[in-house]
């Protein structure tokens, strides 16, 4: 990507990113310490940024105002939005399916518009949705987790694709990352691993908001360019973790159920390319592991390695569904008692090693899964050959370097 197109994608234009700004409101939301969302920015400008529009929202439960009304009946309320039609992702527009499943196509009871799936969809097919659905704009509001493999931010890219083929606008309202915005971290995908858990070489835990991954994908990946916009929010500190927004946490997905589960993902859904549980069928998904015939020591070995701001404790569980659903299996639970120091994708290699080493049981999913999620089989190959976590680590630096590199100049949060 040449520095002259990336710097007319990302500064405004037909083809840039148009950011709502605010200086005397930005100062007074930092000072009363909450954070000011795109949606929140948009409404109380009116929604001018709609005008004249047929509008379409890519959203989910999560697309949601401070007083945790949904922004679809907010704006089908308000007579200056012309809000024609709704789009779900994995899951659905008001999240009645389980991983893996969407709503399909229905009209919604509470408004009566029109709910196209959007889940499996991209390109050329997904363009025709847009089309046929009558929609001039496409907004998307979606609170993403901080993970390359959480399917939302890869919704939006798919959209902004079948947006520009089918040549609508695409505006972005953006929301907090729930486990910061500090720093990318783990191993950057290689296109040839490329699913719907990445579609393009970004870091595990990429550390930036949608609206940030938008005018990434705007001006590295895609071929075509969308028209596009993005309302940033106010009074959000890249430091600051989910708590300190003052928003109210919505569950982005049925095994998301806190901050504290988005604060492990990134390292702990690597479990799902194993034969061990993730958590799920639990009331801790992604901090409860394990199988049956673990003991005590996988928790032992973890904790010898003195891994900054998490502990293990030995667990036992019965999930509900999913692995070893209604089986009593041994493992591990996390926890993080120092959020700022801790690691989750280090931590996740460093779990990966040690149930390795510590039961004899373990395995990679036959199809192996983990090379989707770690974008390659480094990872998988580094500790099938016995590397300590730390050489994993080390294996993705370089690549890792680039990509921060890379992400800086599309950060919107200082």
């Amino acid at each position: 990507m040449s520095l002259s197109r990336r710097g007319l994608l990302a500064g405004g234009g037909a083809l840039g990113a148009v950011a709502v700004t605010g200086g005397p409101a930005r100062a007074q939301d930092e000072r009363r310490g909450r954070v000011r969302t795109g949606f929140e920015r948009l409404a109380a400008d009116g929604f001018a940024a709609l005008s004249g529009q047929k509008v379409g929202v890519v959203t989910n439960p999560t697309g949601v105002s401070p007083d945790a009304r949904h922004i679809v009946d907010v704006m089908h309320a308000d007579d200056r939005v012309n809000l024609v039609a709704v789009f779900g992702p994995e899951h659905g527009f008001r999240g009645t399916a389980q991983a893996g499943g969407s709503e399909g196509r229905y009209d919604d009871p509470a408004t009566g518009l029109p709910v196209y799936d959007t889940y499996l969809k991209s390109g050329q097919p997904l363009a025709d949705v847009f089309t046929a659905s009558g929609v001039d704009t496409v907004v998307f509001d979606i609170q993403d987790v901080g993970s390359r493999f959480y399917t939302y931010i890869w919704t939006m890219y798919d959209c902004m694709v079948a947006a520009a083929l089918a040549g609508k606008r695409f505006v972005v309202l953006d929301r907090p990352n729930p486990v910061t915005g500090r720093a990318a971290l783990g191993p950057v995908l290689d296109r040839a691993f490329a699913t719907f858990v990445g579609r393009e070489p970004i870091a595990q835990a990429h550390g930036m908001t949608v609206a940030e991954l938008a005018l990434l994908f705007n001006a590295e990946f895609l071929a075509r360019p969308v028209a596009l916009e993005t309302v940033r929010m106010t009074g959000w500190r890249r430091s600051e973790f989910f708590d300190a927004t003052g928003l109210p946490w919505v569950p982005p997905s049925p095994n998301m159920p806190t901050p504290d589960t988005a604060l492990v993902y990134s390292g702990t859904c690597l479990f799902e390319g194993t034969n061990l549980s993730e958590g799920r069928g639990t009331t801790r998904p992604f901090e409860l592991l394990g199988a049956e015939g673990v003991d005590r020591r996988w928790a032992e070995a973890a904790n010898a390695l003195e891994l900054p701001g998490v502990r293990f404790r030995e667990a036992y569980f019965a999930p509900t569904f999913s692995k070893f659903q209604g089986k009593t299996v041994g493992g591990v639970q996390l926890h993080v008692h120092d959020r700022a120091a801790f690691d989750p994708v280090r931590t996740g290699v460093a779990l990966l090693v040690t149930a390795k080493r510590s039961w004899s049981g373990f395995a990679w999913r036959p199809d192996n899964w983990i090379d989707k999620l770690t974008g390659s089989t480094r990872v998988r190959t580094l500790v099938d050959a016995g590397a300590e976590p730390d050489e994993v680590v080390a294996a993705w630096d370089a690549d890792l370097a680039a990509f921060r590199s890379v992400r800086e100049g599309y950060l919107l949060y200082r």
